[in-house]
């Protein structure tokens, strides 16, 4: 029932728009009560969005499973599936896109949606990286990181009307996350580690100035205290220069 009253709704909300369908347009449209809409969906608005509570529910079964070792790569396999979700109804998802691009609402509406995904990967993170400080704040980074990289690949594909394989963009993105983020917290390559000409270009640099070296090693010297965003701001801006 709950899907034929999804597929009720949108095929209206395709047909006539979504501000001139009402409840009772989806009902009549399924042939049942209004009664049996609202047991199923608090508003229009959720019909549109008809799988992302199951998908939340998978996807805080799948983290609560997870080991520790490596909870970058677990928040990152966390949001991928959100991505097959998408990709198991490719056509649908497309229409949905255009139509939330569309209606003001439902765009509100599903960056409610974003960030319930957000805070998921967010707490799963705190359990790993602590409830104070800068586990706390790296918990909330890396989720907001992880969210953003997935969605900037999933628009692309689904910009391009569903064609190809979403999971390359999305694999790609979430790479760039687990590269920046996946040391564990406090690591660091101290520059005494570093072959001797690196550590003397390491040494003299400025800081917060990322030093290239043979167009393949990025070292990034920054003072004590310098904020993290503006670390991975000058180690991406380098890397987007090589």
């Amino acid at each position: 029932m709950r899907e034929v009253l999804a597929q009720a709704a949108f095929q209206l909300f395709l047909e006539r728009g979504f501000e001139r369908t009402t409840v009772d347009d989806i009902v009549a449209r399924a042939g049942v009560g209004r009664r049996s809409f609202f047991r199923y969906f608090p508003s229009k608005e959720d019909a549109v969005f008809p799988d992302h509570e199951r998908c939340l529910a998978e996807m805080t079964e799948f983290l609560a499973a997870v080991d520790d070792s490596d909870p970058v790569g677990a928040v990152c396999d966390a949001a991928r599936i959100v991505l097959r979700m998408y990709a198991d109804n490719p056509e649908f998802s497309v229409q949905r896109y255009r139509l939330t691009r569309e209606v003001p609402g439902l765009r509100t509406y599903e960056l409610s949606v974003v960030r319930r995904y957000e805070q998921t990967l967010a707490g799963h993170l705190r359990g790993r990286f602590g409830e104070g400080g800068d586990g706390e704040l790296r918990a909330e980074v890396i989720a907001a990181s992880v969210v953003a990289a997935h969605n900037n690949g999933l628009r692309l594909w689904l910009r391009s009307g569903g064609e190809g394989d979403p999971e390359e963009a999305v694999d790609h993105a979430l790479d760039l996350v687990r590269a920046v983020w996946a040391r564990p917290v406090g690591e660091v390559v101290p520059v005494s580690a570093l072959p001797e000409r690196e550590a003397a270009e390491a040494v003299g640099a400025a800081a917060s100035t990322p030093v290239s070296v043979d167009g393949e090693v990025v070292v990034m010297v920054a003072r004590k205290g310098t904020p993290m965003w503006r670390v991975v701001q000058q180690i991406e801006a380098a890397v987007g220069e090589s």
